[in-house]
């Protein structure tokens, strides 16, 4: 499994010039935001974000961005960097510079540092419910729109590990796709034949179709909403002959239990899809 690491500045910037032009009824042209215009032109102010709750902070770049592509004159002296375990209240940056573009740049940065934050912080939470296992979370392909690697940038921040990129990077075939091919074996075949070296996993839902993804030389099985019970009986078939990963029904209170069940591997849409944003606010001093 992957680690998805920092998008390039270009993607941030373009993720950012996007979000900023939503705000600005389609440009990033900063003087359409006609609150921020009450302000006088010259009016300098200083600010700072703070966090009102634990967090593990995430999305840096994304809010340094905002900033600069609002106003590069703005001053940023950031206090923490991705990564960084927090508690409440805890100061992420100070800021000077135009009173006017600092409030006009305050949601677009707190929007993307709240959610990738939250999505951290989650897998965090997740991770270390696992510590004292061999058995790593993933994320899964449930992201925010336009927003992907951002969120397993994130996952990666807190710990977790990357299931597959995309449609691209690996194999997942899932019961739609053995139904189309036939069997297991002929569509684990037909991707050995199509991308050599590609990793291969396929979609369980039973004890049998594990053997046949064993027989058939998947490289991962992934099993899906099995019972405890069932997931022990997978394991003692499988006898580490692939990796075996457990998605469907995992909640928090279910880590801990599947944990000592001898998977690899724990996937959960969770991590992305199910989040609530880190409370942060940003406090402007005249």
């Amino acid at each position: 499994m992957s680690q998805q690491p920092l998008p390039s500045q270009d993607e941030i910037n373009s993720q950012v010039t996007a979000a900023l032009a939503e705000d600005l009824g389609g440009n990033a042209d900063a003087s359409a935001d006609i609150t921020a215009n009450l302000i006088p032109a010259s009016q300098q102010a200083t600010a700072t974000i703070i966090t009102r709750e634990n967090c593990v902070v995430c999305g840096v770049a994304w809010a340094k961005a905002a900033f600069t592509l609002v106003d590069s004159t703005i001053e940023q002296h950031w206090m923490v960097e991705d990564g960084d375990k927090v508690e409440a209240n805890a100061t992420f940056v100070t800021l000077k510079g135009s009173a006017r573009a600092l409030l006009t740049a305050e949601r677009t940065a707190l929007n993307f540092l709240q959610l990738l934050s939250a999505t951290a912080t989650v897998t965090s939470y997740y991770a270390s419910l696992l510590e004292n296992s061999e058995t790593r979370i993933l994320d899964t392909r449930k992201t925010l729109p336009g927003l992907r690697l951002a969120q397993k940038y994130a996952v990666a921040c807190g710990g977790g590990k990357n299931h597959r990129i995309g449609l691209f990077d690996a194999f997942l075939i899932k019961e739609n796709h053995i139904a189309g091919c036939g069997n297991i074996a002929t569509a684990v075949s037909n991707a050995r034949q199509l991308a050599p070296g590609k990793p291969v996993e396929v979609e369980v839902e039973s004890l049998d179709e594990l053997q046949q993804a064993i027989d058939a030389g998947a490289d991962i099985v992934m099993l899906d909403n099995f019972t405890n019970e069932q997931i022990q009986r997978a394991v003692s078939i499988n006898q580490k002959r692939c990796k075996l990963e457990v998605s469907g029904n995992v909640t928090s209170e279910r880590l801990s239990t599947l944990s000592t069940l001898g998977v690899d591997f724990i996937s959960s849409g969770a991590l992305t899809k199910n989040v609530s944003a880190i409370d942060l606010s940003l406090r402007l001093v005249l």
